[in-house]
């Protein structure tokens, strides 16, 4: 990954740990992966497991016994991956064993082939992952045949390899990433809720809702912008399971795949370069309020603003909005040199739902800040720029969805990024690190390129896509879905 943001700095801007590995050399180094099979293991799931320890040895990455990883009241040690091959009878469910419900990542494998079909739709393909997580309480899931094997996520995600054990390099490039980090919700901890205080009967907030009418118009018919999986319907072994599922799920209703978001305007001032700052400057960096940022070997001393941003609630249907309903506001705030997140729920009464922190809460923050630090970059390189003006009059536009744009779709002025980033799973905090990084590396390819910046198109490798810029959100819809949109059009 680029350095032009320090580990220490992603820390201070977006609370990320300064251990979180970015790279798949930093993954395989701290990964703690554990064999903990069924009771009785088919030929093939024996076999398979042999050549997952012997390819995860390659790499420098020890695998534990279940004996090994466990402490004297046989619960595994927290940061422990748990490979669970088999069917496991309840009261030998891993999820047993863990010491909390979110220090532990468990990898259900499982002799047969996955519940999906070449023919299966998107929203079909999310429901029975999720169903089978639910059902078998892990957080990833592993099918193996005689002809292949895949992996599947709890975003969706579907990987197939096409061989019957796994070699090094998918492991390596595939696997490690997606057992880096645990996919869980924001903790009430992590962020500051005011509830009630996002005002619904602004006039700014209805030109922003009527925007993200048109947008989910737009995307009503489109397949790819996975809507909503229930955690009522599912299959539970009991009632106990189906409560640690809604804990693990902070209590929501279902998941909802994608977001839209409007970051609103933000004050943009211009960077300064190292060698201009004076003692205030020195401040302003050691209090967090200005970060560097290297940017074309020159290193930059950028501001830090507020960021506020107005998004789908989690779990609503995006593609059928009630704006008084399903938007939030979430924003970033500068607090004693580290960014604390806040997020405001709309106004008393407006409301019975209840509205819970996205998943994706601070990857859409990184998307917002890395926003505000490349357009103060780009108006002391670029003063005629336009991103920096727009940012500051109207903001900027947010799409997320769960599949990847045609070339020819990408907007102008739009700059590409995340291709070669490791497949981690979104809501972690690598998604966010990813983000930011990535915004500041597609404002590089743009100066060097000397070509307009206006966004960046951000790639996530067995994922999805994020398209961040000066567009609306009913235009970029526009320019994804352009056979929908005269449908759409008619329909109004």
């Amino acid at each position: 990954m680029s350095n032009s943001i320090s580990s220490s700095a992603l820390h201070h801007l977006l609370s990320i740990s300064a251990s979180t590995p970015l790279s798949i050399e930093a993954m395989c180094s701290q990964l703690k992966p554990v064999i903990y099979p069924a009771p009785a293991l088919s030929a093939r799931l024996e076999q398979f497991c042999r050549a997952l320890v012997t390819a995860m040895h390659s790499l420098g990455i020890a695998v534990q016994s279940a004996e090994e990883a466990s402490g004297s009241d046989r619960r595994f040690a927290p940061g422990r991956v748990i490979f669970a091959p088999g069917y496991f009878p309840d009261n030998l469910l891993a999820i047993n064993r863990v010491s909390t419900l979110f220090n532990n990542i468990i990898v259900g494998i499982y002799d047969e082939p996955a519940p999906l079909s070449t023919d299966s739709l998107p929203q079909e393909r999310l429901d029975a992952i999720v169903g089978r997580l639910a059902r078998d309480m892990v957080h990833i899931l592993i099918f193996v045949t005689a002809q292949r094997w895949t992996i599947c996520t709890m975003n969706g995600g579907v990987v197939t390899f096409n061989t019957p054990y796994p070699s090094r390099e998918d492991i390596r490039c595939t696997l490690v990433p997606k057992l880096t980090a645990q996919v869980v919700p924001p903790r009430a901890e992590e962020l500051d809720i005011h509830e009630g205080e996002l005002q619904t009967d602004s006039l700014e907030f209805e030109a922003i809702a009527s925007d993200f009418m048109q947008c989910s118009a737009l995307w009503s018919r489109n397949c790819c912008l996975l809507t909503h999986t229930s955690t009522e319907g599912l299959e539970y072994r009991s009632d106990f399971y189906k409560r640690i599922v809604a804990r693990y799920l902070d209590q929501r209703s279902g998941m909802s795949y994608g977001f839209f978001a409007h970051q609103l305007p933000v004050e943009v001032q211009p960077a300064l370069l190292s060698g201009e700052a004076g003692p205030e400057e020195e401040k302003r960096i050691l209090s967090g309020e200005m970060t560097e940022i290297r940017v074309q070997e020159r290193l930059f001393l950028v501001p830090v603003p507020e960021v506020r941003v107005i998004t789908t609630r989690s779990g609503c249907r995006k593609n059928n909005l009630d704006p008084k309903k399903d938007l939030v506001e979430i924003g970033l705030i500068q607090k004693n040199g580290y960014g604390r997140p806040y997020l405001k729920t709309p106004a008393e009464g407006s409301t019975s739902n209840v509205a819970k922190p996205s998943f994706d809460t601070l990857t859409i923050l990184a998307h917002a800040l890395g926003n505000a630090l490349t357009a103060s970059i780009l108006k002391r390189v670029k003063p005629e720029s336009l991103f920096p003006e727009h940012l500051a009059r109207f903001g900027a536009s947010m799409t997320h969805w769960h599949d990847y744009p045609h070339a020819e779709q990408l907007p102008a002025g739009y700059h590409l990024h995340g291709e070669q980033n490791p497949p981690v799973s979104c809501s972690t905090p690598q998604s966010a690190a990813y983000s930011l990084l990535g915004k500041i590396a597609a404002l590089e390819k743009s100066l060097e390129m000397s070509e307009e910046y206006r966004g960046d198109v951000h790639i996530e490798p067995n994922h999805g896509t994020n398209i961040v810029g000066i567009l609306s959100l009913a235009e970029t819809a526009k320019l994804l879905n352009p056979e929908l949109s005269e449908f759409v059009l008619q329909q109004r």
